[in-house]
């Protein structure tokens, strides 16, 4: 019968080995020296691609690590080491720098594949735990790996290790933008899709654009300023002359001017409208029309283009776009 375990036990258990694998991060830390150092330059100076190779859990962090430098604009490619020694191995080139990653630095196939990378020239750099092994004595440059245990309890599952190997390719991604200045912009052109791309990219006229377009005059009759913001269903209404705004009516405002009268057939746009309403222009992207709808505690924000009145955007359209 499998013994059970308390919640505490289980919570214990999991802070533990959270900070075994920050202490050994801390330790791992003390690695770094002048040859990371030269190797970031050489890999930042290079004409080619970084080619990042590896078996096992090894591979997966590879893969990762390729992921986040494309992204921050060092081109990579991923290379299984088993496939590479059957054909994928052309997929290096001339002028490209190659990453091993492997904890031991004597598994078989790296055993077989590294010598290949002398053989064609290629600067060899190696994320590996144990910097006297086969891979080690091969490399150009070493970033040293090593963990003392795994927080495995019996040591064996890569754990801690492969933490390990992952914290060296961010402290790779994180210099090689640095020194490429790599910006928010650069940034956005490789992350158009999905939320982040839109908090990076998506613009105000982009989602006022699929919106109806309130719009009344001054000398509009409340009657037909209800009929607007019934029909273009944002809450709203601008108030505008000769394409510039002068206000804006919420259902706040028709709340406020019933509460006070039941005779409104006297009143006009003018007379119930909110002067100076905060408004943005359409080329301000999506997050900073949030940031603004949440300094000022509103729904709805009025969109210019040259100054003059283009639409509307509603608290409920960043919702949908994920901004929120």
């Amino acid at each position: 019968m499998k013994e059970l375990r308390t919640k505490t036990s289980v919570q214990d258990l999991a802070k533990r080995t959270i900070i075994a694998q920050s202490e050994a991060l801390t330790k791992m830390a003390t690695f770094i020296d002048d040859s990371f150092a030269e190797a970031v330059e050489l890999i930042y100076n290079s004409k080619g691609r970084v080619i990042i190779t590896g078996v096992g859990k090894s591979a997966i962090i590879a893969n990762k690590i390729v992921a986040t430098l494309n992204s921050t604009g060092t081109p990579s490619i991923f290379m299984h080491a088993a496939d590479a020694i059957h054909g994928d191995l052309g997929l290096v080139q001339k002028d490209d720098v190659v990453i091993c990653i492997s904890k031991s630095g004597n598994t078989p196939e790296i055993k077989v594949l590294v010598p290949l990378f002398k053989r064609t020239e290629n600067t060899l750099i190696a994320i590996t735990g144990n910097p006297d092994s086969f891979l080690g004595n091969y490399a150009d440059y070493i970033f040293n790996s090593h963990v003392d245990k795994e927080v495995c309890p019996n040591n064996l599952a890569p754990t801690t290790s492969t933490t390990a190997q992952l914290v060296i390719g961010d402290a790779l991604a994180v210099c090689l933008l640095e020194i490429r200045k790599f910006t928010k912009d650069d940034f956005a052109k490789f992350h158009p899709g999905g939320t982040l791309g839109k908090k990076l990219f998506l613009t105000i006229k982009e989602i006022s654009d699929q919106n109806e377009k309130p719009l009344v005059s001054p000398n509009t009759s409340i009657k037909d300023v209800i009929v607007e913001i019934s029909k273009k269903r944002l809450g709203v209404t601008a108030v505008v002359e000769n394409g510039s705004i002068l206000g804006v009516i919420t259902d706040g405002d028709l709340r406020r001017m019933l509460s006070k009268t039941n005779d409104f057939s006297s009143l006009y746009a003018s007379d119930i409208m909110s002067k100076n309403p905060k408004t943005m222009d359409c080329n301000a992207l999506a997050v900073d029309a949030r940031a603004l709808m949440e300094a000022h505690e509103i729904s709805q924000l009025l969109v210019l283009k040259d100054k003059k009145y283009l639409g509307v955007i509603h608290i409920h359209d960043l919702i949908k776009e994920g901004i929120i």
